[in-house]
This record gives structure tokens, C-alpha cells and sequence, in this order.
């Protein structure tokens, strides 16, 4: 028997268990979107491919689950490459198909066909940062292709892929028997583990050293292994400092966790991890902000302090840093073997009641400097105020997306984040733009949570059109948009080394300006407030969550940067010899 292949797709799709399609129609992949129309599977229709792409990569983060995207080709294709390019560094899942030109028109250069360098070559566009880029050629191909391109997306470290399919390939008819066949494969890949001869030599190493440290990166909340991570902590009572993607693999006031390390780390954090004779290192790259441009002098001085490291993807082992033992394996199984060999090792575990005391003073210590800030019913805002507040009035498992600036830095710093996976944030592409829609995607995943997004003005003005479909498909998400007048992390850099703002502030008439973002909300039939005062704030914050409805909170924020103590070489770069950061702009 055959079946149109739009209709065996969404069929396939199904079978999976995909509950939404994210994208945005055209004259190519209207085909799919017709055959949607009795399906279960729901379509979320956006206005602009970015858009939709960062809906997905929230969603797929929220709901541990691969993300479909569709796309149009040429321009809808183009739009959506910064949202799946941001997927990509982060190890998100996701598959995106994408309409082609008709495979019997290549190189004629039909509507919107990229043919400069190839006939018909619109998804090698995709090629750097996706983890394969297929075009079908054949529709008997079709249902091989993307049975493939959801194991590669979900195995070994996840990432999205592409499949382009011509338009016209979406409209033939192949024998369900060839769909039927690749239904019959595993869905689910059978991950590497730590063999027992390598478990040991780790705990031993951590069972002996002075001053161990457990580095967490964002594999563990890839892998799912946040339980494991805590069960080992508390066994052996090593502290654990984490990576900007880290953040929340382990609670942050559990009496171990040490905090964020890097440029926005704090000096006894990176003290510690640089004082450290053995770091245990677990899912992380060790970015750039993240280990203070590898610097021996600040955060890691690897290799005097040896490192153990263990990561699914093999390229990550050595890439920055040297490791005295190097292990592929999923961080889950690995965490599994290594508790079950600590307890065998040190049946009765240990205690370290001194360091747990110093990190309960760090922290007291920094709250304190906090509290100047806290405190200040300065208006506009400190960005401090907004943190500790909006922290004080989402409940305890809420889900918060982050954009850039201070709402990314500032809540890595010293925003607690308490259960896994509760905090969304773009950290390898550092994507302006991504945290409003992403807010979208992490409700629909999951419903039962509150779920709000802190994003600057730069970033919401990237796209403000996510209002749109948050009003036609009701998501009840909260934004809170910390409004500066500013790209106001850029404005601080470029004014501390060049003594200007070009560029970075938003006036008009030499005045600050700002669009009144709650009035745009409105005009979308979202309910929007502009807040005039500190003090009326954390009210109206509360009244937003309670409404249960989606909600734009614009709130007016003093532009001054992110305390940091830590390093980054950008600012060698920008005045050598001179120990300059960022500074406060007035807009």
C-alpha cells in the first residue's frame, strides 16, 4: 500500500511521541502542514524562525526530549540558523526539516533556490554547527534518513540536525512498508559506561587528595544525573564548583556547592578550584568565561592541580586542559559506578564539617556586600533588588530562561537555583534573543510549573514578536524585562577602555529611550504593566504569576555591571597592563 509521504512523516512523528511541531509555514512544507491537521501532534505557528527555534531548544531542555523544527527554505532556513546554531553549542536535540526546492528544478534557480557555490545547496549552509545535514534525493530514502537523524541528534553528545526534503518529495506516494521498517529500531541507544578498574583508580585519587573538587558542567543535567552527582557529594564531601551551564546540577544551598567559577566566580570560589590538588571535572568544556580565558593565575592551574575528566563526547577530554585520566561515558552510568565503588572503598564516608562552615561564611559574606543593593529603593531599580525578589516569589521548582547581561551573568552569580533544570540559559553561542521565546517552549513542556523569563531590553526588542504566539496559544509565561535603555554589559566594556558608548545605548533625540514594552504587550492582547516604583515590583510580580496567564512586567533597571572578582582576557585586550573591567553607564 502507498501513502503521500507528509502524511507517513507526521504518522512517524507520532510514533515518537513528538507532541509539537515549532516553525513557521511556506510554500514548500505546507504539504506537512496539511497533513497536521488531524494529527495529535500540535502545530506552533511563530512569526519568525528564530523565534521558533529557540521555542524548541526551551521546550526540548524542559522536557528531556528531542525538538522538532520546520522550516521553509532560503530565508525561513536562514532565520532559524542562529536558534539551532545556539541548540548546537548548548547539546540540545533537535531535528529540523526543512521544505527544498522541487529536485527536478535544480540549478535553474527556482524561488528562493541557494545555488552559488551548488545546485540546489541550502542545507550545507547548516554544516558547521549542525551534527549532520542530510538532503533527501530519493523519497524511498526518506523514512532511513530520518530514523537516522533522530539517533544521531539523541546519541553521543545531542545536538540538531537537518533534513532538507524538495517539496516535491513531500508530495509522493511510497510504500508504508518502507516506514514500517525502520519503526521496528531501537529508540533508545545503549549508553558507555566507567568499566570497575577505572572507577576505583578515580575514587581512590578523590578518597586521597587534600583538596578534591567536583567540577560540574551542563553534561550532568544532560545526562540526567543531578541524583548521582549529590549522592557522590555527600558520600565523600567534596565541594563542588560548577560551570555557567552547571548551574543547578547541585542545589545551591546544599552546604557543598561552591558556586559559579570564572570571570563572574567570586575570588574564594576560584580560590578554591585553583588551590585544588585533584579536580574531578564532569560534562564541561571548560569554557573561556568559565575558567577565566585559561589562565593559570585565576581559576584552574591544570595540570599542578591533576584532573580526572569524564565526558560523552571524547573531543571535550584534553581540548583545554590535560588530563591525568581522560573517560568517555554517560555521566549517569558513570556516577552510578562511581558512588557504588566509593561506598564499597569508604563504607562509612567522610565529613568535612570546616570547609562546609567556610562556604556557609563566603556566601554570608557576599550577601552581606549584597545588601547595599538589595535594600535600595532606588528607582529605576538595581538589578540586585529585581533577582533577590522575583527569587522570593517564584516557588522553589519554577523555571526561569535567561537572555544575556545581567539577567545571565547576575543570575549565574548569585541567583539560587534549587532544583535541576530550572534554569534555561544560552551559554556556548551567548544568543541575545533566546530567552524570551525559550520561556514558551519550557511551559509547553511542562505546564504544571511556573515558568517566567528574565531578559533585557536588547534582547526582548531582538524579537518581541513572541508575543504573538504566546497570545494565540495562551502560554502562560512571565517576562520580566530588565530594562536599561542599554546593551548594557557592552555599553560598561566600551566605556571603561574607550570612554564612549556608541552604538550601546538607546536614545532618541539624545534622550534614553526605550519602546514601552507593556503597551506592546497590550497591543497583542497580553496583559503588560509597567512598573513606576521599586516598591511596586515584587507586587506586581506576584499578581502576574497568580494571573495564570501570559504577562509583560517592564521594569526599569540601573545600568551598572555584574560585581565580578574573576578574569577574562578581553580586557588585556582592550587596556594591557591595566586591571579594568566594566563600569557603571548612565543612560
Amino acid at each position: 500500500m502507498k501513502e503521500l509521504i507528509s502524511h507517513q512523516l507526521v504518522k512517524y512523528l507520532e510514533q515518537r511521541g513528538v507532541e509539537y511541531l515549532f516553525g513557521l509555514c511556506g510554500h514548500t512544507n505546507i504539504a506537512v502542514l496539511t497533513a497536521l491537521e488531524n494529527s495529535r501532534i500540535k502545530f506552533v505557528s511563530t512569526r519568525h524562525e528564530q523565534v521558533a527555534a529557540h521555542i524548541a531548544d526551551g521546550y526540548a531542555r524542559a522536557k528531556k526530549q528531542t525538538a522538532v523544527l520546520l522550516s521553509h527554505l532560503g530565508p525561513g532556513l536562514t532565520n532559524a540558523t542562529t536558534g539551532v546554531a545556539n541548540a548546537a553549542l548548548d547539546s540540545i536535540p533537535m531535528v529540523v526539516i526543512a521544505g527544498d526546492v522541487p529536485s527536478h528544478y535544480y540549478g535553474k534557480h527556482p524561488h528562493q533556490e541557494v545555488n552559488l557555490h551548488a545546485d540546489a545547496s541550502q542545507y550545507e549552509i547548516y554544516r558547521p554547527f549542525v551534527k549532520r545535514a542530510w538532503r533527501v534525493d530519493r523519497p524511498d530514502l526518506f523514512p532511513q534518513i530520518l530514523e537516522k537523524a533522530f539517533q544521531l541528534a539523541e546519541s553521543g553528545r545531542p545536538g540538531p540536525v537537518l533534513v532538507s526534503v524538495p517539496m516535491d518529495i513531500f508530495s509522493m506516494e511510497i510504500d508504508v512498508e518502507l516506514f514500517e521498517k525502520v519503526k521496528k529500531h531501537t529508540r533508545k541507544l545503549h549508553k558507555p559506561s566507567l568499566d570497575e578498574e577505572v572507577a576505583k583508580r578515580i575514587v581512590q585519587q578523590l578518597i586521597e587528595a587534600r583538596n578534591p573538587v567536583l567540577y560540574a558542567g551542563g553534561g550532568i543535567l544532560i545526562a540526567d544525573a543531578a541524583a548521582e552527582l549529590r549522592e557522590l557529594v555527600d558520600h565523600l564531601s567534596i565541594p563542588v564548583a560548577h560551570s555557567l551551564m552547571g548551574k543547578g546540577a547541585l542545589p545551591d544551598d546544599h552546604p557543598l556547592t561552591l558556586g559559579m567559577t570564572g570571570f563572574w566566580g567570586t575570588k574564594f570560589i576560584n580560590d578554591t578550584t585553583r588551590n585544588a590538588d585533584l579536580i574531578l571535572a564532569l560534562g564541561t568544556r571548560f569554557a573561556e568565561a568559565d575558567a577565566s580565558s585559561w589562565e593559570n593565575d585565576y581559576t584552574f592551574d591544570i595540570p599542578k592541580t591533576r584532573l580526572i575528566h569524564i565526558d560523552i563526547d571524547p573531543s571535550e577530554i584534553g581540548r583545554n586542559y590535560p588530563a591525568e585520566i581522560g573517560a568517555v561515558a554517560d555521566l549517569k552510568q558513570a556516577l552510578t559506578v562511581l558512588n557504588r565503588v566509593a561506598k564499597e572503598l569508604l563504607p562509612q564516608g567522610k565529613k568535612n564539617e570546616e570547609l562546609k562552615q567556610k562556604i556557609a561564611a563566603n556566601r554570608a559574606e557576599f550577601q552581606a556586600k549584597n545588601q547595599v543593593h538589595i535594600q535600595s529603593d532606588a528607582f529605576p531599580m538595581t538589578p540586585q533588588r529585581i533577582l533577590q525578589e522575583v527569587r522570593e516569589v517564584l516557588p522553589r521548582d519554577a523555571i526561569i530562561t535567561t537572555d544575556v547581561g545581567w539577567n545571565k551573568n547576575g543570575v549565574g552569580q548569585q541567583f539560587p537555583i534549587y532544583e535541576p533544570g530550572t534554569v534555561l540559559t544560552p551559554g556556548g553561542l551567548a544568543t541575545m534573543g533566546f530567552g524570551a521565546p525559550a520561556a514558551l517552549g519550557a511551559k509547553l513542556a511542562r505546564p504544571e510549573r511556573v515558568v517566567l523569563s528574565l531578559v533585557g531590553d536588547g534582547g526582548f526588542g531582538q524579537n518581541p514578536a513572541v508575543l504573538a504566539t504566546a497570545a494565540e496559544e495562551n502560554i502562560p509565561v512571565v517576562w520580566v524585562i530588565m530594562n536599561n535603555c542599554a546593551y548594557g554589559t557592552i555599553a560598561g566594556l566600551q566605556k571603561a577602555h574607550f570612554g564612549t558608548t556608541l552604538g550601546t545605548l538607546f536614545k532618541r533625540n539624545g534622550q534614553p529611550y526605550s519602546p514601552d514594552y507593556a503597551a506592546i504587550a497590550r497591543a497583542y492582547g497580553i496583559d503588560g504593566v509597567k512598573v513606576e516604583s521599586a516598591a511596586a515590583f515584587k507586587e506586581v510580580l506576584t499578581q502576574a504569576i497568580a494571573a495564570n496567564k501570559p504577562f509583560v512586567i517592564d521594569v526599569h533597571m540601573q545600568n551598572i555591571p555584574t560585581p565580578t572578582e574573576g578574569h577574562w582576557n578581553i580586557v588585556d585586550i582592550y587596556s594591557p597592563g591595566h586591571k579594568v573591567h566594566h563600569v557603571a553607564v548612565d543612560a
